[in-house]
């Protein structure tokens, strides 16, 4: 057994395998966060086993075809080919590996309550082949208290025991989908491990692909710093959300009021209001927190409420194109209204929890003929069936008797949008340079 109280041979022969990078890294689930961090170990020198359940991933992996934003399929070819990276769907594979990342879905059932069947399944399948000497590391979002809670009693079924026979740590994910500026590299990684031998084990595993690591003292700290940052984000752009809907009753610019306030050099950073907000962990971050702080009857009033405005946006967004249209003597009801953008954000293809979805939706729901163009998202599913993305042209925007910014890509280009289009309402603030009477935006 490995002791908390001292090095010996099993402890020294991982902290060996990692530093000289002979240790093999596991990372189970292949998703936004799973295959870059599989591609930076094996970038760094690892032998890596990726491990997902469907099939569709895992063949691609092993054919070199990514199909993330943030990994090119160059790169995964260059692993693959240099044996440094293998998918598969075998858990029992796991037992090759000396250290596991669980990189997998954290979603809310239809009642927001957290669904963690994705955690428990795969600690359970851990379970079934963890090793004397194995670092196991939880990377999925969750609420304070899963790590020590729920992973490592599933862990512990094996009959080995956590910081003794192996370790355990929870180390959040942070990346920022489609960011050219910041990645698992230049992003400081923060790792907390249910012993300091754990923490140890997880701060030089991490040190191997990111330029700064930052201990803390426990799993549960770990944790809430994750719900903290993406719940911060929730509360403040919530805030700018709902002074968006009060600045179009008062006849102000919200823009214009964001823009001023972000010329002062300290005590403030800017947020900007949208038509909702998407991606895995804003949506899902504040119910994970409130549905835990229920267990010391605590109610989470202040989080809660942020995150009830951020989701009635595509509603308010929905309100205010049927006014658009009333004021032109048009009724919802018949409009072709045109989306631009069916994901979440600015230059990416990930449609997780988009506002966009919802928004085509409701406006279907209401009797609007609606159509979406994304280069992105090529395909998209409502409760009526599939829509796909038409081409973006000048006969496309003139036929619409609505479009909709609802994402601000980058190969958006507004001038020609607004020249060819009826009516514009945009709710990204794209089009505040511009005046002209066709143009309805959020927040004015």
């Amino acid at each position: 057994m490995i002791y908390e109280s001292g090095k010996d041979t099993a402890l020294l022969k991982l902290e060996e395998k990692i530093s000289d990078k002979s240790a093999t890294i596991g990372i189970v689930g292949l998703g936004y966060v799973g295959l870059p961090l599989a591609v930076a170990f094996s970038e760094a020198g690892f032998k890596v086993l990726g491990v997902d359940m469907q099939r569709k991933r895992v063949d691609a992996v092993n054919q070199g075809q990514s199909y993330i934003a943030d990994v090119s399929s160059e790169c995964l070819q260059a692993a693959i080919a240099g044996n440094r990276l293998q998918a598969t769907t075998e858990q029992s594979r796991l037992k090759e590996t000396d250290a596991i990342c669980i990189c997998v879905p954290t979603p809310l059932t239809k009642t927001k309550d957290p669904d963690l069947s994705y955690v428990i399944h795969e600690s359970k399948e851990i379970a079934k082949y963890l090793q004397p000497g194995q670092l196991i590391v939880l990377e999925s979002t969750t609420y304070p208290g899963t790590t020590r809670e729920m992973v490592l009693p599933i862990l512990e079924s094996s009959k080995l025991k956590g910081g003794m026979d192996f370790y355990l740590a929870y180390s959040p994910e942070r990346v920022d989908p489609g960011s050219k500026k910041y990645g698992i590299k230049n992003t400081p990684k923060i790792v907390g491990g249910i012993t300091p031998r754990s923490t140890e084990m997880a701060r030089l595993l991490y040190s191997q692909v990111a330029e700064t690591v930052i201990p803390v003292s426990c799993p549960e700290v770990a944790e809430m710093t994750k719900i903290f940052e993406n719940v911060f984000r929730s509360v403040n752009i919530a805030l700018v959300n709902e002074l968006a809907e009060l600045c179009h009753d008062m006849n102000v610019s919200v823009w214009e009021v964001i823009d001023a306030a972000s010329t002062k050099p300290f005590g403030y950073m800017p947020f900007y209001p949208g038509p909702g907000v998407g991606g895995h962990c804003i949506p899902l971050d504040p119910y994970y927190l409130a549905n835990k702080a229920r267990e010391f009857d605590f109610h989470t009033r202040f989080i809660e409420l942020a995150a009830e405005i951020n989701e009635r946006m595509p509603y308010y967004v929905a309100l205010r194109i049927v006014e658009a249209l009333n004021a032109r003597g048009k009724s919802l009801n018949g409009a072709n209204v045109f989306i631009l953008g069916a994901a979440y954000k600015k230059d990416v293809g990930d449609m997780r929890e988009s506002p966009s979805l919802k928004l085509l939706q409701l406006l279907s729901d209401k009797g609007a003929d609606v159509s979406y163009n994304d280069p992105y998202i090529p395909n998209i599913q409502l409760s009526q069936g599939s829509l796909t993305s038409i081409e973006l042209t000048k006969e496309s925007l003139s036929a619409a008797d609505c479009v909709v910014i609802a994402a601000d890509h980058s190969c958006y280009n507004v001038n020609e949008v607004v020249a060819h289009s009826k009516l514009v309402f945009d709710t990204r603030g794209v089009t505040r340079g511009l005046k002209a009477d066709n143009i309805v935006r959020l927040g004015e």
